[in-house]
């Protein structure tokens, strides 16, 4: 059965921007999402920022190839009312983090959150795992 992760934007930044020295581990998860080894689901309301930072590497034209891509090989999980309301009680210290674990918290049986800032999720009862760590989990499974 395939894995289910909630990307943070910002591996998912690193993978489009090829910022270093981040871009190996967050191209190794989007090639497991491609192998159908796992399953990437991010939240709506970050693709905003995703459009916003990808765009300053790579202009308007490639940012929305970059969303188009995001739509096709990922799940997008909506962010509601709910959710909001429920970000304002997390105790996050970052708001956006907040949002997105709340986002990730809709998804059944999320096995786990892959961001860059673990210590922006110190409150979270999901699994929290960089890029690199991740990998070193599965790696240990084979």
């Amino acid at each position: 059965m395939k894995s289910k992760l909630f990307v943070d934007s910002d591996v998912i930044i690193d993978f489009f921007a090829d910022r270093e020295p981040y871009i190996n581990p967050a191209s190794r998860i989007f090639e497991l999402n491609e192998l159908g080894i796992i399953q990437i689901y991010i939240s709506a309301v970050s693709l905003n920022n995703i459009y916003y930072i990808i765009r300053k590497y790579l202009g308007h034209k490639n940012a929305i190839q970059v969303i188009e891509e995001l739509v096709e090989i990922t799940e997008i999980v909506g962010t509601t009312k709910k959710e909001i309301i429920q970000a304002l009680k997390n105790e996050f210290k970052d708001f956006e983090d907040s949002i997105q674990y709340s986002s990730a918290l809709t998804v059944n049986g999320i096995d786990a959150i892959i961001t860059r800032n673990t210590k922006d999720y110190v409150n979270s009862a999901i699994a929290v795992f960089t890029s690199e760590s991740y990998l070193k989990t599965i790696n240990d499974e084979r």
